[in-house]
């Protein structure tokens, strides 16, 4: 038998049947970059490539209990945080990666669907930055993500700008900001990666045409799996935008919504160069 173990990276994320985002989207990024995917369901969806009809949270016992049985088996490299469904999901997954305050954890704040379909509460917003900020290594918002988390309505009369909402997120308590530009209007896509001594990096991408159906879901668990496999930050940053991408140039419409990113590129790739 082979002595090598990939090495497994646990995500809490709710399903989606299209398998395009969520945590199918997770499972299939982590396998295509080499990690055992371990997957805590924290809701069931009902959506299609178009937008979500509707969701059911789970049962916080239950997430608890999934994640609790498989932690106890399998040593985990990497955690990964997606979409939560609720203020008892935050609880309890706040709980139970508190007892591994070593493992590096990524944070999708999955606030709105693609269309725009709120997934999160004001109150749910409060619970993620109350408690699990603070134990986040890298937290992954786009920028309408990242207006919307660090808005303080007692002070801003408007949504801060971008190094603003950055800098408030890093004050509630995680490591590093990486904010996502495709919802600007901007030539090229820009993405700036923050921490506590500001602006750290900064990548620039052409703007494709289209819009995409987990990208954000791709590029967290990416760099999710880069770090679990011992990239710093900062490379596993870098590297999982580069696969990101590709995945995007990649993309697939098997429906009549979103295109969706094509994670498994470099096995279709037959150009031995690019691969």
């Amino acid at each position: 038998m082979p002595s090598f173990t990939p090495p497994a990276v646990l995500t809490f994320a709710a399903t989606d049947p299209t398998c395009g985002a969520g945590l199918q989207a997770d499972v299939l990024t982590l396998t295509s970059l080499g990690c055992h995917p371990l997957a805590v369901v924290t809701a069931v969806t009902v959506q299609d490539s178009v937008g979500v009809e509707d969701f059911l949270p789970l049962d916080p016992e239950w997430i608890v209990d999934q994640a609790r049985s498989v932690l106890e088996d399998i040593p985990v490299a990497a955690f990964k945080i997606g979409m939560l469904g609720s203020v008892e999901a935050v609880m309890a997954i706040a709980e139970v990666v508190s007892d591994y305050p070593d493992v590096p954890l990524v944070l999708d704040p999955v606030l709105a669907s693609g269309r725009g379909d709120e997934l999160a509460t004001e109150t749910l917003i409060d619970a993620m930055k109350d408690m699990l900020l603070p134990q986040t290594t890298l937290i992954t918002p786009n920028s309408l993500e990242a207006r919307r988390l660090a808005l303080d309505e007692g002070i801003d009369s408007e949504a801060p700008d971008l190094e603003e909402c950055a800098e408030r997120l890093l004050d509630m308590g995680c490591e590093y900001v990486l904010i996502t530009g495709a919802h600007e209007q901007s030539q090229e896509v820009s993405n700036k990666l923050y921490g506590a001594e500001g602006l750290i990096q900064t990548l620039n991408w052409e703007r494709l045409p289209g819009s995409y159906h987990g990208s954000g879901c791709t590029l967290a668990s990416a760099i999710a799996a880069l770090m679990a496999q011992g990239a710093d930050l900062l490379e596993a940053v870098k590297r999982a935008q580069e696969f990101t991408y590709q995945s995007l140039q990649a993309a697939y419409r098997p429906g009549m919504g979103q295109h969706i990113p094509d994670r498994f590129y470099w096995a279709r790739n037959t150009d031995d160069d690019s691969a």
